[in-house]
């Protein structure tokens, strides 16, 4: 129990980096009911973006200084991707039967890791992520790292600006309208396809956001580490509610609590020592969506249809 404050704190700062990937997930399935399974490699090549901006910087340069620039290069190649995929691979198969546009997510997805496999210097193996040079803070008995510093901050600052998006903003509204009906929008004047552009293009944002976060946490990235934290975060988005922002953050904060839960403490249970460990965390994360969807097939929050943007 000595170690219970530690481990909710490492489950918190876990969701709170799956609950922006799964944001990206839930907003383009809640405007063109669309899994794009892409999008944990958007996460990946906004981390290698960012990684990108730091190594053409001159050396020795500040972190305080870099990690702006790193944060804007990332979201620059997320957004790009993001927005590319939408105009060449889904928008020609928005009117075909849905199994279509699921094949090419995946096969989009494959593509874009193999090509950062193959083109980008050194990817073959996991390339070293700058760090912040401060830290580690104590509170109490929970250490901080400064790689979830990062995250504290990002995640709830992210959250607050698309809730104030989505609600008050002009093309937040023309989001929340498109979700519940883009027919009847389109009859409004509303440029649907304008409104799906920007969904994917903040879905790319928030994975660059994650895939800097990423990278500082673990101190590297790699081609395939959008893989296994993509099929996470739409775990997340499932588990919150696919469709609904608000869920998709409560989503991903609990998948990284039950994680870090399992994970410390499932080894130390009679019978169970060998279910423990970091190894099996991808399999507890997936008993609780199952959990969940018996339950409660909706997901935690549910479906809000006027907030599905």
């Amino acid at each position: 129990m000595n170690t219970l404050p530690q481990q909710l704190a490492n489950g918190l700062f876990l969701g709170s980096m799956y609950g922006l990937i799964a944001i990206g997930y839930t907003m383009v399935y809640g405007i063109v009911q669309l899994i794009n399974f892409a999008h944990g490699e958007i996460f990946m090549t906004g981390g290698f973006g960012a990684l990108t901006v730091y190594l053409v910087l001159p050396d020795g340069i500040s972190m305080w200084i870099a990690l702006p620039a790193m944060l804007l290069g990332g979201t620059l190649v997320a957004v790009l991707i993001a927005v590319g995929a939408e105009r060449f691979a889904y928008r020609p198969l928005r009117g075909a039967p849905r199994l279509a546009p699921l094949i090419t997510a995946i096969g989009l997805s494959l593509a874009l890791q193999q090509l950062v496999f193959n083109l980008y210097p050194n990817a073959k193996t996991a390339r070293v992520f700058p760090q912040l040079h401060f830290g580690p803070f104590h509170v109490g008995s929970i250490t901080i790292q400064s790689g979830d510093v990062f995250l504290i901050i990002a995640a709830p600052l992210c959250m607050a600006v698309l809730a104030f998006f989505v609600r008050l903003s002009r093309t937040g509204r023309a989001m929340q309208a498109t979700a519940q009906d883009p027919d009847t929008a389109q009859l409004m004047g509303i440029d649907t396809n304008r409104i799906i552009v920007i969904a994917f293009a903040i879905g790319g944002l928030f994975a660059a956001v994650a895939g800097t976060a990423y990278g500082l946490k673990y101190g590297s990235v790699s081609y395939d580490m959008g893989f296994l934290a993509g099929l996470k975060a739409f775990t997340a988005a499932v588990l919150g509610g696919i469709g609904n922002i608000y869920g998709a953050m409560l989503g991903g904060l609990v998948l990284g609590l039950a994680e870090a839960m399992a994970t410390a403490y499932i080894a130390n249970i009679p019978g169970m020592h060998q279910l423990g460990g970091g190894s099996w965390a991808p399999v507890w994360a997936f008993v609780l969506l199952i959990l969940v969807l018996l339950f409660r097939p909706q997901g935690l929050l549910g479906e809000r249809v006027a907030d599905r943007a």
